[in-house]
């Protein structure tokens, strides 16, 4: 059996923002991932896709197994495997007999990055059958183009994170900046239970956007601040720092209206049990919110957050990749 993998991940810093131009911080996410595994399927079949833990991305409903030739054409994981297929030379007429399994545990539409990681693990399973590995920018590179199905005009900064399995600084249309991590730093991650819908809501802004220009522009160029001191600090180990910087760019989501009752509910129980900092994390108006927290006070954050109610929580630790 041949497999890809690929991690969740985090905006640490800058969401929203990044979609107009403007830098923003994600980090990986260790201890939740999407697997894609391969195995020869019967002659003459095609290729198949099993998803049946990822209902949102089946094709019908009640669907999770079924021939890629008989998806829709707007099906994300259908769109990733011809995309690999074309990249690697395997021409349509050539189609393998293959089953691809997919299973996750990665959160759908909480802004862990889900489907992204979803079609890299695909491709790289594919890759890894064909031998022919994708490097990592060729990876973002496709998965991009998956992304389009899920967001309309994504930022690019889901696919790349989770295709370097990296800290990255993010600069739309700029090179990718691995970003160096001074000391490694612990964040605890609380679901809020609802579900976010990156595509509502980044146009929601974009309709606020396009009536407030000025206002918009200047609470960007706020976010754009924060999110180059913040990467000064993990660079130089300064994780402390990361607190109040943290708090400082919910604020501006708030702002901007992407936050809710319910996030914002687990913010402050959160801080109040000892983070250091907290934010949303993605689109907002639901899915998870990230807190900065030192290591001994990952278990009583981990706790509140629980006894709060927050659906599910997860703890993870940014260090660059030289460190694992």
């Amino acid at each position: 059996m041949w497999e890809g993998r690929a991690p969740g991940k985090v905006i640490l810093f800058g969401e929203h923002a990044v979609v107009y131009g403007r830098p923003a911080i994600a980090v990986p996410v260790r201890g939740v991932e999407a697997r894609v595994t391969v195995r020869p399927g019967e002659r003459g079949s095609g290729i198949w896709l099993e998803c049946c833990d990822l209902p949102a991305l089946a094709p019908g409903e009640g669907t999770c197994r079924y021939p890629v030739r008989e998806a829709p054409a707007g099906d994300p994981l259908r769109v990733a495997v011809l995309l690999g297929l074309t990249y690697l030379g395997i021409a349509p007429s050539q189609e393998p007999d293959l089953v691809l399994t997919i299973s996750s545990t990665i959160p759908i539409a909480r802004g862990l990055g889900s489907g992204a990681a979803v079609a890299t693990a695909l491709l790289r399973a594919l890759a890894t059958y064909f031998n022919q590995p994708l490097s990592a920018e060729e990876t973002s590179r496709l998965v991009y183009e998956v992304e389009k199905l899920f967001h309309g005009t994504p930022s690019g900064i889901d696919n790349t994170v989770i295709a370097y399995q990296q800290p990255v600084y993010f600069v739309p249309g700029e090179p990718v900046e691995l970003l160096q991590v001074g000391v490694p730093f612990h964040l605890v991650i609380a679901d809020t239970g609802i579900a976010s819908v990156t595509r509502q809501v980044v146009g929601t802004v974009r309709q606020r956007w396009q009536a407030e220009r000025a206002r918009y522009e200047y609470l960007f160029d706020t976010i754009a601040a924060l999110v180059r001191a913040a990467r000064e600090a993990i660079v130089r180990g300064e994780w402390r720092a990361l607190g109040p910087l943290m708090n400082e760019n919910q604020t501006l989501l708030n702002e901007m209206g992407v936050s809710s009752p319910e996030l914002d509910r687990l913010l402050k129980v959160a801080r109040s049990a000892g983070a250091l900092g907290a934010k949303l994390s993605g689109a907002g108006r639901g899915g998870f919110m990230i807190a900065l927290v030192a290591e001994e006070d990952i278990a009583p954050v981990t706790e509140a957050l629980e006894r709060a109610g927050a659906a599910q929580v997860l703890s993870t630790c940014v260090m660059a990749a030289s460190d694992d």
